[in-house]
């Protein structure tokens, strides 16, 4: 059991070389890094994946629902805008989660303005490169009670 779950979706295995300028040159590899170390420091478990399967992914947070996991960061990535069944999964479990995107997907192609997840997560974060992961966890940890641990 995890604290938290950071999810990744499709195609974010390849960070750091897939469109280095809209997506960055860091590795998914180095977000989770980043994530472990910030979990770590505040006493709070976390627990990672990346795939990119659908089903895979929504097999993991109907699980989340019953196996102590307390809150979610996802980048849903593409299926952002096109997957109703993570979405449900979502509304079926009813965890507290934090959407993040790491471009701002509201200035690039109109199909991308639109998430299926935005109007059930507490948060969304988008634009801020893998900062955004930081401070999508930096939210959690503060609302599990890890307070001025997370900082």
């Amino acid at each position: 059991m995890s604290d938290i779950l950071l999810i990744h979706g499709p195609n974010l295995n390849l960070l750091g070389t897939r469109e280095p300028g809209v997506y960055g040159a860091c590795t998914l590899e180095e977000i989770n890094h980043t994530a472990a170390e910030q979990c770590a420091s505040a006493g709070a478990g976390l627990e990672t994946l990346q795939s990119n399967s659908e089903a895979e992914l929504v097999d993991r947070v109907q699980l989340a629902g019953t196996d102590g996991t307390r809150f979610i960061v996802i980048n849903p990535a593409a299926f952002t805008h096109t997957s109703v069944a993570l979405r449900d999964a979502f509304a079926a479990v009813g965890l507290p989660f934090i959407e993040v995107h790491l471009s701002n997907v509201h200035t690039r192609e109109p199909f991308r303005h639109k998430s299926f997840f935005s109007d059930l997560a507490q948060a969304v974060i988008c634009g801020l490169g893998p900062r955004g992961y930081t401070a999508a966890l930096d939210a959690a940890l503060a609302q599990l009670g890890f307070g001025d641990k997370a900082n």
